[in-house]
């Protein structure tokens, strides 16, 4: 399966997803990694090896030029999926691509979700809130902020004494397991998505193990 990953910030998702594949836990190929920005993540694909390109919104005289900047650098790639990690941009999700773009949010969707809740800020607002288990969700993107088809979500706890940087450690560590598993689900063709439910379908022989 060849992945294309689009990135903002430090492209630790990245990174892991990379290191899933060495180790041979991830059957796949990142053939291309887009950044919205120069950030610490161009460098740090760079050094894995990965092919890189910065494509700024700002180059582009619209948000629809701007997607199909992105789309059109994807497909030249031959990209099978797509995962926004740590993608801070609005980006169209043309038909062609409906049930093809995945998203990592740290919160258990619905909550702390949606237009400008990214990073520290949605633990922060975990941590405001007093919720006692946070956790992450991978879900399919859709043109709608942080409410596509969910895949999965991973609880985690959250401690009397956590602050942000705590809480964001130990939610990272649960999207370390989370993306690249329903990746795997993707790949094998065991998501089944109808409306806004997804169902993880197994074949006998899967669940003889």
């Amino acid at each position: 399966m060849r992945l294309a990953c689009l990135i903002s910030g430090g492209g630790r998702t990245v990174l892991n997803l990379q290191e899933k594949i060495a180790a041979g836990a991830l059957n796949a190929e990142i053939v291309s990694v887009l950044a919205s920005r120069d950030c610490a993540g161009v460098g740090r694909c760079e050094a894995a090896g990965l092919s890189v390109e910065v494509v700024s919104p700002r180059r582009f005289p619209s948000e629809i030029a701007f997607g199909e900047a992105i789309w059109g650098r994807i497909e030249q790639r031959g990209a099978d999926l797509t995962v926004l990690a740590g993608f801070l941009s609005r980006l169209p999700i043309p038909e062609r691509w409906e049930l093809r773009v995945m998203n990592i949010h740290p919160s258990l969707l619905p909550a702390f979700g949606g237009a400008g809740m990214y990073g520290d800020r949605v633990h922060r607002a975990a941590l405001a809130r007093g919720v006692t288990v946070s956790g992450c969700t991978v879900h399919f993107v859709t043109e709608e902020y942080d409410a596509g088809p969910i895949v999965s979500q991973s609880i985690v706890p959250v401690e009397p004494d956590d602050d942000a940087d705590a809480l964001a450690a130990r939610v990272f560590a649960a999207e370390c397991d989370a993306l690249p598993a329903a990746v795997r689900e993707w790949a094998g063709g065991r998501l089944e998505v109808t409306g806004n439910r997804v169902r993880i379908v197994r074949r006998p022989l899967e669940e003889d193990g």
